[in-house]
């Protein structure tokens, strides 16, 4: 918990990606700023935490976490082959899951971000669906590269979810794979018209909250990272 008169640290993950500014073309750490603004809109001050190596110790200085969107999770990690269409960063998911164990023992407040929120379905023991276009029959998730699909997810009264954002919720997503089985001790509490799951959260006093969507790209609603910002 932040300490009075202090505003809570939120730390976020990373990307680690092929990168190219200025004259550099080589490998980086990154974030998309909107993460960064959401949280300082919401009063929290981030702070970035490189997907890289498997020391967690740097949680020890936040308030509470956000693990970001981005590449496929690795699906040996839920005992599934992969989909030739599916594109894993191992690194990132060795160092995210590992991120996701300590944060949990530690109590703190966790949003996760898409991929996200698959991140801390399969670190539950959950599982993924690895191509939605398949699944579900049409490509609305991830209409087209650097495209975002605008959903309506109807929200289970009575869940965190619902409380911070209503009944209903607009969602600028884009991801083709989603949360297949809930994990133990997860709860499925959002869902876009198809079905497909958009929310999970864990039931109880813990703010533990899974979103399928993208809120970091709408900065004039930054509830979702106001309500983590309070619970910190």
């Amino acid at each position: 918990m932040a300490s009075n008169g202090s505003k809570p640290v939120i730390g976020i993950s990373t990307y680690v990606e092929p990168a190219r500014w200025g004259v550099w073309d080589t490998s980086a750490a990154l974030l998309p700023r909107s993460y960064v603004d959401c949280v300082v809109k919401a009063g929290g001050v981030p702070v970035l935490l490189p997907s890289v190596g498997r020391d967690t110790s740097a949680l020890s200085a936040v308030d509470g976490l956000v693990i970001a969107g981005g590449a496929d999770v690795d699906p040996a990690r839920y005992g599934q082959q992969a989909h030739e269409t599916t594109v894993s960063r191992p690194e990132r998911d060795g160092f995210e899951f590992a991120l996701i164990r300590d944060a949990l023992d530690r109590g703190l407040a966790v949003l996760g971000v898409c991929r996200g929120m698959q991140v801390l379905n399969v670190a539950l023991g959950g599982t993924l669906t690895q191509h939605l276009p398949e699944a579900a029959g049409h490509t609305g998730h991830q209409p087209a590269p650097a495209v975002y699909g605008h959903n309506r997810i109807t929200l289970a009264e009575g869940s965190r979810a619902a409380r911070i954002l209503g009944t209903e919720a607009k969602g600028q997503c884009y991801h083709h794979q989603s949360v297949g089985e809930p994990a133990p001790g997860l709860k499925a509490v959002g869902w876009a018209a198809d079905g497909t799951i958009e929310a999970v959260e864990m039931p109880g006093e813990a703010f533990v909250l899974g979103v399928q969507w993208h809120p970091e790209q709408d900065d004039t609603d930054v509830r979702l990272f106001a309500a983590l910002v309070e619970v910190a």
